[in-house]
């Protein structure tokens, strides 16, 4: 998006920026903004090792959008030259509510980074192909600050607006990034739902229960799946105790090799390695 014109609509405004489609307000509303650098980077590195074949498959440079990217841009920064690993020419669209914090991020703009206002229906396309879709977008400690009932009409929304191969990730960390979980969503909704922690640190499983997405923040209690499921961690957690004399990374990979046996546990050795663990949205999904 070299000179700011490309599809996320920066013509006709402050360089690098974009606008809601015809002045509508945009969706959603400011959040804290509570940023730090590197905080999102076990997410990041999971969507470039999951999604970066769909990156690199796209005929024309890529689209990705960074949906409340907060008072600093740079989690932004970061996203762009992480995917840029997996597509060197990925165009990434910095969005966010508050015009001052647009107006802040726009200094950091440049070839393949623009910022732009807009929220949840992500109003991209106004300069460029109207028909442009995304194929990535990250929200990430967004939707942790709305009422839960307030996730499924965000996710519509957000799915509404991505390529029919594009991918939607949405969900929590801690303050410097040790802890996160998220949820990985596509055109038709949700599909898995991602623990990610700095192994060293870790006590349980089950302490990365307070980083929940909002959809089952509070959904964390007896009878519910994800209680279910984090509860299974932790006792597989227990039962590889013995494993903890080579290492946190060995006791976690047993454990994750042990609740495999009765969970619908996805992606490999070398995402296990890395103190990820993902499971079918299916299997713990709110009732």
């Amino acid at each position: 998006m070299a000179g700011g014109a490309a599809a996320d609509g920066s013509g006709g405004g402050a360089r690098g920026g974009t606008r809601p489609r015809g002045g509508d307000r945009p969706s959603g509303t400011v959040t804290r903004g509570t940023t730090h650098r590197n905080r999102l980077r076990r997410m990041d590195r999971w969507i470039v090792a999951e999604h970066g074949a769909v990156l690199r498959r796209s005929p024309r440079p890529p689209l990705a959008v960074d949906l409340g990217y907060g008072a600093a841009p740079w989690t932004a920064v970061e996203l762009a030259r992480r995917l840029r690993a997996a597509r060197p020419d990925v165009r990434l669209l910095g969005l966010e509510i508050d015009p001052g914090r647009v107006a802040a991020a726009l200094p950091f703009a440049g070839e393949g980074l623009t910022f732009g206002r807009g929220g949840f229906e992500v109003p991209i396309g106004e300069a460029g192909d109207p028909d442009e879709r995304p194929l990535l977008i990250r929200a990430a400690n967004v939707l942790r600050q709305y009422p839960e009932e307030e996730v499924p009409a965000a996710w519509r929304l957000m799915c509404g607006r991505l390529a029919p191969d594009g991918l939607l990730v949405e969900g929590t960390c801690d303050e410097i990034g040790r802890r996160h979980a998220w949820v990985a969503l596509g055109p038709e909704g949700p599909r898995t739902l991602t623990l990610a922690t700095r192994l060293a640190d870790l006590g349980t499983p089950g302490d990365l229960a307070e980083r929940l997405p909002k959809a089952l923040i509070h959904r964390n209690v007896p009878g519910e799946p994800v209680h279910a499921w984090l509860r299974d961690l932790d006792r597989a957690w227990a039962a590889a105790a013995p494993f903890g004399a080579l290492g946190a990374r060995q006791r976690w990979l047993r454990t994750v090799r042990s609740v495999a046996a009765d969970w619908p546990v996805r992606g490999g050795h070398a995402r296990h390695r890395q103190g990820e663990v993902t499971v079918d949205w299916s299997a713990v999904a709110p009732r």
